[in-house]
């Protein structure tokens, strides 16, 4: 066939009135990233080795390093690559989708080999690279989850930077007044809830275009914020702006599993709360009565009301939630990382978490991945700098934004947003 996507009627292909589909795109990715990858290290062969460091001085359980010879790491990454764009082409010939494991697990395999590649030669701090990436990518995920919850209700949320931001605020002068961390915590959840009610005021009962609003949302947090850091924390930092951080809190057994222990189980409790809320949200979007109406209100809003359900009652909700779930985010920077809030401090990671919900797919858990990918591209800028990688960093730092852009020209997969996503409803 000449087009990408095909769509056929027969009947052994069809399930009730739905047309099956086929698209090529995301074999087409795949295909793409197997050929690049195996013309790479067939073009620039390496004959040293790389050393995987597993474990750290401080681990219970002492793993010793993983040495890998570049040149046979790298052929069994290509060959396990090109099976699998193989058996996600015969897959799509059979008008069936690449499961989301596969995808994931070939990403994996990707990025593997093209680290053993890169640092060839060199020792390669696998706990250091994971432990960065997690510590990068909760606020992202913080701020996706809420992107989605808000875009299935139909509301776009574009305003996870001015949220993040709130929280991160809220949170350090909150803590620092009480010395409570755990308070301002709850203090930044407030304020991501209340920079989304305002979105919510103007974009529900006023029919402002929500894409402006939350653009003038973010400019008026990050004005607003920067005044305030200026006049008054800025002078008095000693009591408005030194909270006290979230301590670690390792898990018995599971923090002493090797590698993956002390990287997610040895953590503060925002990251257990974001462990939490992940797969709840998931629960409540996909398994709950709750998520039925939201999401029937995120696709057809008249529908929704036909059968009694209060539209604007429940979108105002629903956004007020997703804001608090953004803030919470935003006490990340202040209580779990920095430690102390500066101006412009989230430096656009509302807009990535926004990207990330594209990328998930309106899903909280791919949305967590896309998070992932992030996160992982921008502590691996830093990882390459230290190896003194030829690869330019920067490479690295703007491909989760390439991604970005594929995914919405829909090569990595249909993006279709809900389908009342940011359509004001003036009732019947």
């Amino acid at each position: 066939m000449s087009s990408i996507t095909a769509k056929i009627a027969v009947p052994e292909l069809t399930r009730g009135a739905r047309v099956l589909e086929r698209s090529w795109k995301v074999t087409g990715a795949l295909g793409v990233v197997a050929l690049v990858s195996t013309v790479l290290y067939l073009a620039f062969p390496k004959s040293e080795s790389t050393t995987l460091g597993i474990s750290e001085r401080t681990d219970a359980l002492q793993v010793p390093p993983l040495v890998l010879d570049v040149g046979t790491a790298t052929l069994i990454g290509a060959i396990l690559l090109i099976a699998i764009a193989a058996w996600s082409a015969y897959r799509t010939a059979l008008y069936k989708r690449t499961p989301l494991g596969v995808l994931v697990a070939f990403g994996l395999i990707s990025l593997m080999a093209f680290l053993i590649w890169v640092a060839s030669g060199q020792t390669l701090p696998v706990p250091g690279l994971l432990a960065g990436t997690i510590g990068l990518s909760i606020p992202l995920i913080f701020g996706a989850v809420g992107g989605v919850i808000a875009e299935r209700v139909g509301v776009v949320n574009v305003a996870i930077e001015g949220q993040l931001l709130a929280g991160a605020f809220t949170s350090a002068v909150i803590a620092s007044i009480t010395k409570q961390p755990l308070i301002g915590l709850v203090a930044a959840g407030i304020a991501g809830a209340l920079v989304a009610a305002i979105l919510a005021v103007f974009a529900i009962k006023y029919f402002v275009e929500q894409v402006i609003v939350g653009v003038v949302l973010n400019v008026f947090v990050i004005g607003l914020t920067g005044f305030l850091y200026t006049k008054i924390l800025a002078p008095d930092s000693a009591a408005l702006n030194a909270p006290p951080r979230f301590q670690t809190i390792p898990i018995p057994l599971l923090g002493d599993i090797p590698l993956l222990g002390p990287v997610l189980f040895k953590q503060t409790i925002i990251v257990y709360v974001l462990y939490l809320i992940v797969p709840a949200t998931y629960f409540a979007l996909f398994r709950s009565k709750w998520g039925l109406r939201v999401r029937a209100i995120g696709e057809h809003p008249e529908a929704a009301d036909s059968v009694g359900i209060n539209v604007r009652r429940t979108r105002f909700i629903t956004v007020a939630i997703a804001g608090a779930v953004a803030g919470l985010g935003g006490a990340f920077f202040t209580l779990g990382s920095v430690g102390a809030f500066n101006k412009e401090m989230t430096a656009g990671a509302g807009y990535i978490a926004l990207a990330a919900v594209i990328i998930g797919r309106w899903n909280p858990v791919r949305a967590m991945l896309a998070g992932l990918l992030f996160g992982f591209a921008k502590n691996l800028q830093n990882v390459l700098a230290i190896l003194g990688s030829p690869v330019p960093s920067e490479f690295m730092l703007m491909l989760p934004y390439v991604v970005t852009l594929l995914a919405v020209a829909g090569f990595v997969g249909r993006v279709s947003p809900p389908a009342a996503a940011g359509k004001p409803y003036r009732g019947a």
